[in-house]
């Protein structure tokens, strides 16, 4: 029977993992750029709703995205 858990999937997995959670941090940032004002100042301090629920759009949209392009 061949074994599922190797090294070389781990080291895949965590390898994907990492460039997955670089690329979404980074699409938030382009995201914080593109909006005007200080986002987490709106979304913390003031309470913006629409804005939280934007961001969260965006952070879902582009995480199956980057899930997508992993699995395959």
């Amino acid at each position: 029977m061949e074994q599922v858990l190797t090294a070389k999937y781990i080291v895949a997995a965590l390898a994907y993992s990492l460039i997955g959670i670089i690329i979404l941090c980074f699409s938030t940032k382009v995201f914080d750029w593109l909006t005007p004002g200080d986002m987490w100042k709106d979304i913390v301090v003031e309470k913006n709703l629409p804005l939280a629920i934007t961001l969260a759009a965006m952070i879902i949209a582009v995480g199956n995205i980057i899930a997508a392009a992993i699995h395959g």
